[in-house]
């Protein structure tokens, strides 16, 4: 199968059960499914349904890949989709199943199709089986009465330049003065600088108008605070969760 083909990709956290990830995978035609496993299989025994749907995708001659992940971290399971997009690329289209695994992963399904859907190239859908079941250690649900179509929206993320500013406060331990901060963002093309007489001074302003004041104001990702004659800057818990999703 050629990488450069346009794919119909499923993607699919594993839960307690076979069929919601198998049967709309042949009816959507995939391509190739994704399916996200937990990174430690002592704390779950979803193997067994593992094992099932690699049987019956082979049987189906549909291609069929594994990641593992933390399946009880948000911002994990969102990084993990936006990987697998960006690896496999953008010419695919791909059917996010928000419904066969736990309830932090169909959020975070149904986030990740919200901020990285470039084109309406990622598609969330929800699988409703026909028979639900109180889980026992058996399956929780069988069959597939009807795949619903979620309603797509758009989630704003945040240009490159802001994304490389707050690695540098990461890497600086989420605190830096904003004078090293300026020499940092003009070091690697974040800002630039004419050539003005007050070179210094104009970085400074620079840096101010184009990167602190949006990501402080607009996406509240950093804090400013002065201590003596130094201005510092932090970066706040949602910039740290935003650096997790998209650095």
């Amino acid at each position: 199968m050629s990488k450069h083909a346009q794919l119909r990709i499923h993607i699919a956290p594993l839960g307690f059960e076979s069929d919601r990830i198998f049967l709309p995978a042949i009816e959507m035609k995939a391509d190739k499914v994704w399916i996200l496993i937990h990174n430690n299989p002592k704390k779950t025994k979803a193997k067994s349904y593992l094992d099932d749907i690699k049987k019956r995708l082979k049987k189906e001659r549909i291609e069929c890949v594994t990641k593992e992940l933390d399946r009880l971290d948000l911002f994990s399971n969102i990084k993990t989709i936006r990987n697998i997009v960006d690896d496999e690329g953008e010419d695919n289209t791909y059917y996010i199943n928000v419904s066969s695994g736990s309830k932090i992963q169909a959020v975070a399904c149904t986030m990740a199709c919200m901020m990285f859907n470039k084109k309406n190239d990622l598609v969330p859908y929800y699988a409703q089986p026909e028979n639900y079941f109180e889980y026992d250690g058996e399956q929780i649900s069988t069959g597939l009465d009807r795949i619903i179509d979620m309603p797509q929206y758009d989630i704003k993320t945040p240009d490159k330049k802001f994304i490389q500013t707050l690695r540098i406060i990461k890497e600086n331990k989420n605190r830096i003065d904003k004078t090293n901060l300026a020499i940092a963002a003009e070091k690697e093309n974040i800002i630039t600088v004419g050539s003005e007489e007050n070179f210094e001074q104009a970085r400074f302003t620079s840096l101010n108008k184009n990167i602190i004041q949006p990501l402080k104001n607009d996406w509240g990702f950093i804090r400013e605070e002065k201590i003596g004659r130094t201005r510092w800057v932090e970066i706040t818990p949602e910039g740290k969760n935003v650096l997790e999703i998209l650095d």
